[in-house]
């Protein structure tokens, strides 16, 4: 069974959600049977890669909340990312652009990494003092080499802004296509999709529902047809 997993590193309910989805996934009987794929969606595709402003600010102006809305905000999302045992930073976040981080994430797919780097990417931007946005392509080159990348290769990709962009374009005009405006947005087998930072309870119940409502293989056998096998191949009988 595959998990198409849309997300987006600036969004603080994916980091959430992902641990919720982990914590389902891990009591799943059948989790070494279920491929998850991270894909691309970008909350705000339309910002400049060297436009970096504090959080706060960010959703002030965005959303046209106070900064004591903004402020409470982020306390309860502290609060729930400490039930989920992740670290959070309630204060002095920045936010920017993503676009070279989900690059860096279809790289990483091709490198089996890509679950490993976007633990890391979540947890430097929620979590670390050191910025994601303002210290330019080093310091995610340096998170792609903890996530067991190529320093260099993950340098190659950051250098050519054209490296990857078509997936990432793509992913998010699949997620447009399947309806999704929001992130997370989990697919399970293109058969059914989960809207946001659901609890680990409801993440458990879709993975069950989706896997006992997969379609069993139906096979046609008219009887008589050539075929190789483990022991050879069939030969006619004359």
């Amino acid at each position: 069974m595959r998990v198409e997993i849309w997300t987006d590193i600036a969004c603080p309910w994916c980091y959430v959600g992902k641990a919720r989805f982990d914590k389902a996934l891990e009591a799943f009987p059948h989790r070494d049977q279920v491929e998850v794929v991270h894909r691309s969606f970008e909350l705000d595709p339309g910002r400049a890669k060297g436009d970096v402003q504090p959080v706060i600010d960010m959703l002030t102006k965005k959303y046209g909340m106070s900064e004591t809305q903004a402020l409470a905000g982020e306390e309860n999302l502290g609060a729930q990312a400490a039930a989920e045992g992740l670290a959070y930073r309630t204060r002095d976040r920045d936010h920017g652009n993503t676009f070279d981080m989900h690059r860096l994430l279809h790289f990483a797919k091709e490198q089996g990494r890509q679950d490993e780097l976007i633990e890391i990417l979540y947890r430097a931007n929620f979590a670390e003092e050191r910025s994601v946005f303002s210290e330019g392509d080093e310091r995610l080159v340096e998170l792609a080499v903890a996530a067991g990348l190529d320093a260099d290769a993950a340098r190659t990709v950051l250098a050519d802004p054209t490296a990857y962009a078509d997936d990432v374009r793509a992913d998010e005009r699949e997620a447009a296509e399947l309806g999704a405006n929001g992130v997370p947005f989990f697919v399970l087998d293109r058969a059914y999709g989960v809207s946001g930072a659901q609890p680990a309870e409801v993440f458990a119940q879709a993975l069950t529902r989706a896997w006992g409502e997969r379609s069993p293989l139906q096979l046609i056998d008219e009887g008589g047809a050539q075929a190789c096998g483990p022991d050879g191949c069939a030969v006619p009988q004359s």
